[in-house]
């Protein structure tokens, strides 16, 4: 199960999760990491698009923690009902909903936390953190690390 941030502009119109230039990036990352799209869930912790129109675009705006907490019923739903092995988290608030509190993203990233009923959380970054890199060496990297997080996942989930 992955589970990510909020839907974007791309995904709000859409009604699908990662449907636009993150989604983009994950698709091809989880084939980086020889799992398969079509067996991983994947959702988002918050489930409407907060933004601030700006002309004619709508630009992400950072979920807060009430509305993080309000979401977290419709996380645990769906979390009972794909009872799933690993569950990745996909940025700051993703973690926080997953795990419960605050967790440095960066510092925690590819670490893994236990959960209640013996699935286990493993924090990453979000795509969308990929696609404002500018210096490509950075990216590379960055996205070198990120296929691997999914593929440590893939390994816990298959163990």
């Amino acid at each position: 199960m992955l589970v990510g941030e909020q839907p974007g502009d791309a995904e709000d119109l859409a009604g699908a999760p990662f449907v636009g230039p993150a989604g983009r990036v994950l698709d091809q990352a989880i084939h980086d990491a020889g799992l398969k799209r079509e067996r991983v869930f994947v959702t988002n912790a918050v489930k409407h698009f907060k933004f601030e129109q700006r002309g004619k675009r709508r630009l992400h705006k950072r979920p807060d923690a009430g509305e993080i907490s309000a979401c977290r019923f419709w996380l645990e739903l769906e979390r009972e009902a794909v009872a799933p092995k690993v569950i990745v988290a996909m940025g700051a608030s993703a973690a926080t909903a997953v795990l419960g509190r605050n967790v440095p993203v960066l510092a925690s990233r590819g670490r893994c936390f236990a959960l209640a009923g013996e699935a286990t959380a493993l924090v990453t970054i979000h795509p969308s953190y990929l696609l404002r890199l500018r210096d490509e060496k950075d990216k590379a990297r960055e996205l070198a690390r990120f296929v691997a997080d999914l593929a440590k996942a893939g390994a816990l989930a298959a163990a």
